[in-house]
């Protein structure tokens, strides 16, 4: 294999929402700047995403001066959210396991605009402070270390042989129909070319370009992965694959959870260096 390098890089402004790729992205202690800061919540205050609702593949949000966002979705005027005033409410809200402090978006009619596009009564809300909300899993972590609205670690890391040998193994099985599945049913935020099928299974800790990472455990995958991200209609791959190849106890495993050790920048092109 030739050297490993950064083939691509995505991050989702809103969780849940469709993912946007960059040439370059600053990674901060608990992920990639900008990525999944914002979130929707139901009338209990749980996070709303593609598992609930799969349409929420079809919606975008691009990032604005200042940290404010432009929604846009199919049958709808766009419309802009700010980032919430510093010192504004907070509320509760559960992602998942986790029970953290979040800001409303100030402007009703943002909630509206999400609720009528997702026809379910949801709220747009703000990780204000990443720094000090929400500590990734402590049976995965380190002292310290917390995550933005991710699943549950700072960044997804996939590779494209892994992909290729998993479309392999999708055209091989009872739903070759199905595939190839190109690499946005998973969600990742960086995309590596250049490695063997699955050898991200062995890695402890990389660099990629300037910035070291942790690999904190493989990524358990869900129903969202069966979600065709530009048509919002859904299959039984990878899943029916997964669960046939790539079983590691109760979870069907694509892709490696990562934890930075320090803040830097990585860019499209950058080389990839396995450390242990």
């Amino acid at each position: 294999m030739g050297n490993p390098l950064l083939h691509s890089i995505h991050v989702h402004p809103v969780k849940a929402f469709r993912s946007l790729p960059l040439r370059e992205v600053a990674v901060e202690p608990w992920g990639p700047a900008g990525d999944r800061r914002w979130m929707l919540i139901d009338d209990g205050g749980r996070v709303v995403t593609q598992r609930r609702h799969p349409r929420l593949a079809l919606a975008a949000a691009e990032p604005l001066p200042g940290g404010g966002l432009r929604l846009s979705a199919p049958g709808r005027e766009p419309v802009t959210v700010a980032v919430p005033a510093p010192g504004g409410r907070t509320e509760r809200a559960e992602v998942f396991r986790d029970r953290i402090d979040v800001v409303p978006a100030e402007d009703d009619a943002v909630h509206a605009w999400c609720s009528a596009f997702l026809g379910a009564g949801v709220r747009l809300v703000h990780l204000d402070d990443p720094a000090t909300r929400r500590p990734v899993d402590p049976e995965f972590a380190l002292p310290g270390e917390t995550v933005s609205l991710a699943d549950g670690y700072p960044l997804l890391l996939t590779t494209t042989a892994s992909l290729d040998a998993l479309n392999a193994l999708v055209a091989g099985g009872g739903h070759a129909d199905e595939g190839p599945l190109p690499m946005n049913r998973f969600r990742p935020n960086l995309v590596l070319r250049g490695t063997a099928a699955w050898a991200e299974d062995t890695w402890s800790r990389i660099t990629v370009g300037e910035v070291a990472f942790r690999v904190a455990k493989p990524s358990g995958r869900c129903v969202v992965t069966t979600t065709d991200q530009r048509t919002a209609e859904r299959g039984r791959e990878p899943l029916h694959s997964l669960g046939r190849h790539r079983r590691f106890g109760d979870r069907l495993v694509f892709g490696q959870n990562l934890v930075p050790l320090a803040p830097g920048t990585v860019r499209v092109g950058d080389p990839v260096t396995v450390l242990a």
